[in-house]
């Protein structure tokens, strides 16, 4: 009994130990299961930069932005950069302040023992500044070559435009010369990059006009009759021209190379002015031809207008005349200059010209003028139907005058008679007067014109010259 209760409890032992040996066998299998199924954690390195202002060029300022994965340290190397590492996971904004091309490292671990690395290249450009120079080689007649010169800095690519040039485009660093034919201004643009940043630069050239040989010429005031002798002064307006061969056939000088030349002829005939221009990269000619006539020594003048007092004295229409300026004066006109040049004083009382004369200057104040200053002394026949003296012309007689042959013969003297006004009733009428040097004349009223107050004498005028 006492023995079957031994085997009894020992059998229970075994069991309840067989039992707890099987516990501890499972548990160690979890336990060992886990630990199994627990692996390392990886690190996946990886990082990008954002460059402030977008601007690679020196100074330039770089954001890091970590996006690594499972690390719990961090190294950065910055070559190049301030500051030059760091271990913080964000280290913020490092700064460049030469051009070249640089790495930033990233070397990120965890507890686990794993480590990555990643390395980025940045490139950091010097500053751009753009620039060129240009040389203009000779002048800036066309056609014009200019030599150009880079002188841009932090650049690598290069585009040229030349505007109606020759070329029009190139896109070296330093193109060759280029030419421009076409005259007015042209634009020359440079356009640079280093990859990342462009600008631009445009300078301009101006082409002057194409050469032209052109003149004119202005005639002297005693010899615009081109009567000889003939004085020339020539008025040259050529263009784009530098220097100047002047031929005169049968002038004095006969050649020049001043720019505005005076030339006289003194003989009659046709005779050629011409002008050869230069610049040195072309040639004009051009030539004019004048004809002088033969000396007559008179003057005459057409369709000269004196205008009665009121006229005269609204300054209308003058009634001063001067046969060595050539000119009518009005009231306001004369001046201490030119009073001492007139020669004729026309008095018109009204428009319906019932009272006419032509007085002295140095009298003209005794018909309601004012005084002429320097005024001198003409003689006067205004009336020869009554003048009762030797000195006549008639109208067919002064329309045939050609030369002064008839007035170096004229003596004249005044009359009381032929001094006497004049109405408008007889057309055409001659007046023959002498001037203080001693150059005697003639004119013929050919019109009373009726305008009211600016009515008017309309008179042909011969006189000798000087």
């Amino acid at each position: 009994m006492i023995q079957d209760i031994y085997n009894y409890n020992l059998t229970l032992k075994g069991q309840f130990f067989v039992t707890r040996c099987i516990y501890m066998m499972a548990f160690c299998l979890i336990i060992f299961s886990c630990a199994e199924k627990e692996e390392a954690i990886p690190v996946v390195t990886d990082f990008e930069i954002e460059v402030l202002n977008n601007d690679f060029s020196v100074p330039v300022q770089v954001r890091l932005i970590n996006k690594t994965q499972g690390a719990d340290t961090y190294k950065w190397i910055f070559l190049g950069a301030t500051p030059s590492q760091s271990t913080d996971r964000n280290p913020g904004t490092i700064t460049y302040t030469e051009a070249g091309t640089y790495n930033i490292t990233l070397e990120a671990s965890n507890q686990d023992g794993n480590l990555a690395i990643k390395e980025l290249e940045v490139p950091i450009n010097a500053e751009i500044i753009a620039g060129f120079d240009l040389d203009v080689i000779g002048d800036l007649f066309p056609p014009v070559t200019v030599a150009l010169t880079n002188t841009t800095v932090g650049a690598n690519a290069f585009q040229w435009t030349f505007q109606n040039g020759t070329p029009e485009t190139a896109s070296t660093r330093n193109p060759n010369q280029v030419v421009f034919e076409t005259p007015g201004t042209h634009r020359i643009n440079l356009e640079v990059s280093n990859g990342l940043e462009t600008q631009n630069v445009e300078r301009s050239i101006s082409v002057a006009p194409h050469l032209q040989a052109t003149f004119d010429y202005e005639v002297s005031l005693e010899a615009n009759d081109f009567q000889i002798p003939v004085t020339l002064t020539m008025i040259n307006k050529s263009i784009s021209a530098t220097s100047y061969k002047w031929t005169f056939t049968g002038g004095m000088p006969a050649t020049s190379t001043e720019e505005n030349p005076t030339v006289t002829f003194n003989t009659v005939g046709t005779h050629t002015l011409q002008l050869e221009a230069t610049n040195g990269k072309d040639t004009k000619i051009i030539s004019q031809s004048i004809s002088v006539q033969p000396n007559t020594n008179l003057r005459v003048f057409n369709a000269v207008r004196l205008g009665i007092n009121t006229a005269h004295s609204t300054n209308t229409i003058g009634a001063f005349f001067s046969t060595t300026k050539q000119a009518v004066y009005t009231s306001e006109a004369v001046t201490t200059t030119n009073g001492g040049d007139i020669d004729i004083v026309f008095f018109g009382l009204n428009k319906d010209f019932e009272f006419n004369k032509f007085v002295t200057p140095d009298e003209a104040e005794t018909l309601t003028f004012n005084a002429i200053p320097n005024a001198k002394r003409t003689k006067f026949i205004n009336v020869q139907e009554s003048c009762e003296c030797t000195a006549s012309l008639s109208v067919n007689a002064f329309d045939a005058i050609t030369d002064d042959t008839f007035f170096k013969t004229l003596i004249l003297e005044e009359t009381e008679a032929g001094l006497q006004s004049f109405d408008g009733t007889v057309l055409p009428r001659i007046v023959l007067f002498e001037t203080e040097d001693g150059r005697k004349g003639a004119l013929k009223i050919e019109d009373f014109v009726e305008d009211g107050a600016n009515s008017y004498i309309n008179t042909v005028i011969k006189v000798q010259k000087r």
